[in-house]
């Protein structure tokens, strides 16, 4: 019997929920779908030119597992990427380090509650705007 799979660490969640390409209409089922955790991966060690070792220790999964998870998102963009398709954001077995919420209105991230402050087209509109992104373990 397999060891059950560790949550991998996020720091925050994407700003956007996927991708679409130029010119090409978006059909529901033409997607593909890349989770957090192959975001993160991506994010951290091509946008924050962390080491697999450094991103690896992010993430607390082992170089071995974070080498995995890398590869399998670059084969994703690079299917999406060829394939005209679109790439959708979501799921996988993550964990967030905090509270995220965003708001319905305007799509802003916010890190906890104690940190929101509404625009003025979101005050327009009441309190009840914010999604819970995630739940934190303990």
């Amino acid at each position: 019997m397999s060891r059950p799979q560790k949550s991998r660490k996020i720091c925050n969640p994407p700003k956007m929920l996927g991708f679409k390409p130029f010119g090409i209409a978006m059909c529901k089922n033409d997607h593909i779908i890349m989770q957090f955790d192959e975001f993160e991966a991506i994010k951290l060690m091509n946008y924050e030119n962390l080491s697999q070792t450094e991103a690896a220790h992010k993430m607390e999964v082992s170089q071995p597992t974070l080498t995995r998870i890398y590869s399998n998102a670059l084969a994703k963009i690079a299917n999406a990427f060829v394939e005209g398709r679109s790439i959708i954001i979501e799921g996988g077995n993550y964990e967030f380090n905090k509270e995220w919420y965003k708001c319905k209105r305007c799509f802003k991230l916010i890190e906890g509650l104690e940190n929101h402050t509404k625009c003025a087209d979101c005050d327009r509109f009441g309190d009840n705007e914010l999604i819970r992104l995630n739940v934190l373990k303990k």
